[in-house]
């Protein structure tokens, strides 16, 4: 997962209420403000009419207004597809993207309609389910495999690469991180890029981002904020990484295996690309680590005990994901 730098993380009930104040809610329902969640964007929710919808917003200095239109434009494909995915909500303005002026700065916002279902994660992750995930992800290869975005472009796994080798100039003691990164670079452009091995994925297909439907047996997928050009696989890997952290090790190659079938029922993925498993657990370790770094550069006197503490767990975080830096790519 992505992080806004810390001093983004503090919750601003001000800030949420003058940005939703761009379109329609039920003013009794900001009390609901306080389930609020902060990571690669601030997201509260609300009501309209009832119904629970969520703002999501970050400073304009930490995202690319290319890169959010075109994420919109790809959730508008998939939704012309009926893919179950999550809807954005036009401020009063009509406006997808509403960018405003603040007493915190600059501020890209939206806001989604909530979808059905529960996140998988919650649920038995019982065979059908697991199916499921992975017939939702094939899905979605299918249907990016034959996208062309109109009027935006999302970036790509070598801009990310180019990105990170930035940041990573400004830390002089970061060398494994940058010969990470030069491995990982010259691996990448030894793999040809086909249309059917290549295209925009979601890059966060992980069990917090997917909720299951019981009534359709299907699946409603949410937060493509990290979505890239790259290898279909890189979504693979994460997903499995994903539900291999929340089942037994016994269990695992069986639900790996139902995981596939779903996939492969809607999407035909050669043997000969889960080759690239490896290398896309090390890319996924490296972009976590440098943005994670990004976010921790600014220090603070007399900071929250929370904060204190996230400082912690971020840093045992980055020692897991550099523990192979450097080393040869199976």
């Amino acid at each position: 997962m992505g992080m806004l730098k810390l001093k983004y993380l503090f919750n601003n009930v001000d800030l949420a209420e003058m940005l939703l104040k761009n379109w329609e809610f039920d003013k009794e329902s900001l009390e609901l403000f306080k389930y609020y969640r902060i990571s690669s964007n601030a997201i509260y929710p609300f009501r309209v009419q009832g119904k629970p919808q969520l703002l999501r917003f970050s400073p304009n200095s930490e995202k690319c207004r290319e890169n959010i239109l075109a994420e919109l434009e790809f959730i508008s494909y998939l939704r012309s597809k009926q893919y179950g995915v999550l809807e954005s909500v036009p401020s009063k303005n009509g406006e997808e993207l509403v960018e405003k002026q603040t007493p915190w700065g600059e501020y890209y916002a939206s806001v989604f309609k909530r979808v059905s279902g529960i996140q998988i994660g919650e649920t038995d992750l019982s065979n059908t389910i697991i199916f499921n995930y992975g017939k939702a992800l094939g899905k979605l290869h299918q249907l990016s495999s034959e996208f062309e975005p109109v009027r935006f472009k999302r970036w790509s796994y070598s801009d990310a690469l180019d990105w990170m080798k930035k940041v990573l100039m400004d830390f002089p003691l970061e060398t494994s991180a940058l010969e990470e990164m030069e491995l990982l670079k010259h691996y990448f452009n030894s793999i040809p890029v086909t249309k059917s091995n290549f295209g925009l994925i979601h890059y966060d297909f992980e069990l917090d981002n997917v909720f299951y439907d019981e009534k359709s047996h299907s699946c409603n997928v949410i937060d493509f904020d990290d979505s890239m050009y790259h290898w279909y696989v890189m979504d693979i890997v994460q997903a499995l990484d994903s539900l291999k952290e929340s089942i037994s090790p016994e269990t695992f190659p069986l639900i790996k295996q139902s995981f596939m079938d779903g996939y492969r029922s809607e999407y035909d993925i050669s043997d000969d690309m889960m080759s690239l498993i490896p290398a896309c657990r090390r890319f996924a370790n490296l972009y976590g680590y440098v943005r994670i770094l990004v976010s921790m550069k600014e220090k603070w006197d007399n900071e929250p005990q929370w904060l204190t503490n996230l400082r912690e767990k971020l840093a045992k975080n980055m020692k897991n994901k550099s523990s192979c830096f450097g080393t040869e790519i199976e």
